[in-house]
């Protein structure tokens, strides 16, 4: 991850990119936005889907218990087995609801810190480009270095996007793990150096500060002490 956002870095300031350039919008963030929606949305309905699934072996699981005294002693056997069949499901169904909630869990808090770089980015990116301090060439520096991080947030959302279609798929509840933890390991760098990058950037237009004047509404503006 940190060399790929080196490499990006190596390209922009091998170019100069036009002020207009750097003022377009990053679609990006929004092809980003809307993948985290889906695998959030197709978490909760995986979920919902194991829960329904589970009540529908419960309530089966009454109906044979509720049959039981009609039954003639012929019929005795045939019921027990029945019972322990629907029995052995509804736990393995059970266990699935489990590890899927468990699932759930995990990858929302990844994708909680995926929308939270998003909203990081278009933060600090909308004072960026109103800010005098920088120049055109900055900017356009600027906008190239986020639009590193986002394509690495973009293929980190994949990776979770993979887990939820997994649910699907013929997956070892291991590969699925790792597959997650890749994901995590590299949203947390991404978050970190989108911090470490937005930081050096307001303290940079604080040390462009004319006067005190300025330099108090450059604190005020980026939350500096």
């Amino acid at each position: 991850m940190a060399k790929k956002i080196m490499f990006v870095l190596v390209l922009v300031f091998a170019s100069a990119t036009p002020v207009k350039q750097a003022e377009a919008a990053i679609p990006w963030a929004e092809i980003i936005k809307q993948a985290i929606k889906r695998v959030v949305r197709a978490m909760d309905l995986l979920v919902q889907r194991r829960q329904n699934r589970q009540i529908r072996l419960q309530n089966a699981q009454k109906a044979l218990e509720n049959t039981m005294s009609k039954l003639k002693l012929d019929e005795i056997e045939d019921w027990v087995k029945k019972q322990r069949d629907l029995y052995k499901e509804y736990y393995q169904e059970l266990k699935k609801v489990k590890a899927v909630i468990s699932y759930y869990f995990r990858i929302k808090a990844i994708a909680d810190k995926q929308a939270a770089i998003l909203k990081q980015y278009q933060t600090a990116w909308s004072l960026f480009r109103n800010d005098k301090h920088f120049t055109a060439q900055e900017l356009g520096h600027m906008q190239k270095i986020y639009e590193g991080i986002l394509a690495e947030t973009g293929r980190c959302v994949e990776l979770l996007e993979l887990v939820v279609k997994s649910f699907t798929l013929q997956m070892t509840d291991v590969k699925r793990l790792e597959i997650i933890e890749r994901a995590a390991g590299a949203t947390d760098q991404i978050l970190d150096e989108l911090n470490s990058f937005n930081q050096e950037n307001k303290l940079l237009s604080l040390s462009r500060a004319k006067n005190e004047f300025d330099a108090k509404v450059v604190k005020s503006l980026y939350g500096l002490q």
